[in-house]
C-alpha cells in the first residue's frame, strides 16, 4: 500500500469568491469577473463561471451578469443600476412618484444612462431614458451621495419637461419651478416659460 500523501488541489475557487466577497460589491459583470480572475479566455472564463453557478458559489441573473447572492436578495435600484453597465441616475418618474407630484403608479424603476433601453429582470422592471454626454454629467440636481445617484425632485421635473415640455404633474405646487429653470439653464435644456406661467396661475387660484 502506497504511503505516498495526495497533493491536494489549490484551492483557487475559494481565493476567487473571497476575493469578490472583499470588494463590497455584490454583482458583476463577466467581464469584471475576467479582469479581476486575469481569465483572458472567453471559453474558460464561461466554464469557469457555469462551474461556480452549479456550485452555488455565484448566483447568474442572466448572460453576462453575476452576483454573490440570489436575485431576491438584491437591492432592486442596484439591481438595475449595473445592469445598465455605465453611469446612470434615477430620476423621471420614479423620483416624481416618490416625492408626491404624480399619482399613477409606475411599473417599473426609471433612469437616465447613455443609451435607451427596457429590461426585465426577475419581478423587476426597468426603463432608462437616453441623455447625450454633454447633459448627462451635469452633476446639478443629481444626489451622489447615495449608493446610486438620484436626481432631486428639481432635476427630475427638468429631465421630463426635456422629453416631454407638455407633460402632466398631479402635483405641481410641490415644484419649486425656480430651481427647475435654472437647473435647466445650467444643463443647457430648453426653458419652458409656459410650466413657470403655469404655478403661478395654480398658486393665484389656490390663494
Amino acid at each position: 500500500m502506497s504511503t505516498e500523501k495526495k497533493i491536494q488541489p489549490k484551492p483557487v475557487q475559494a481565493g476567487r469568491i473571497v476575493q469578490l466577497t472583499t470588494m463590497h460589491e455584490e454583482i458583476f459583470h463577466s467581464d469584471d469577473l475576467s479582469r479581476m480572475w486575469s481569465i483572458a479566455n472567453k471559453n474558460t472564463l464561461y466554464t469557469t463561471l457555469k462551474r461556480y453557478v452549479q456550485q452555488g458559489l455565484l448566483f447568474r441573473i442572466y448572460k453576462g451578469l453575476y452576483s454573490i447572492k440570489p436575485l431576491s436578495d438584491l437591492d432592486p435600484l442596484l439591481l438595475g443600476y449595473r445592469a445598465l453597465h455605465g453611469y446612470a441616475y434615477v430620476s423621471t418618474e420614479s423620483v416624481l412618484a416618490q416625492h408626491g407630484v404624480i399619482f399613477q403608479h409606475i411599473p417599473w424603476i426609471t433612469f437616465m444612462g447613455s443609451a435607451s433601453r427596457k429590461l426585465a429582470i426577475g419581478p423587476h422592471n426597468y426603463r432608462c431614458r437616453k441623455l447625450s454626454d454633454q447633459f448627462l454629467y451635469q452633476t446639478i440636481g443629481i444626489d451622489d451621495s447615495r449608493v446610486i445617484p438620484q436626481a432631486t425632485l428639481s432635476r427630475a421635473v427638468a429631465d421630463v419637461l426635456f422629453f416631454n415640455p407638455l407633460a402632466y404633474f398631479d402635483a405641481p405646487q410641490f415644484i419649486d419651478w425656480q430651481e427647475v429653470k435654472k437647473i435647466q439653464q445650467t444643463i443647457g435644456y430648453p426653458l419652458t416659460p409656459n410650466r413657470y406661467d403655469d404655478s403661478g396661475k395654480r398658486k393665484r387660484r389656490a390663494t
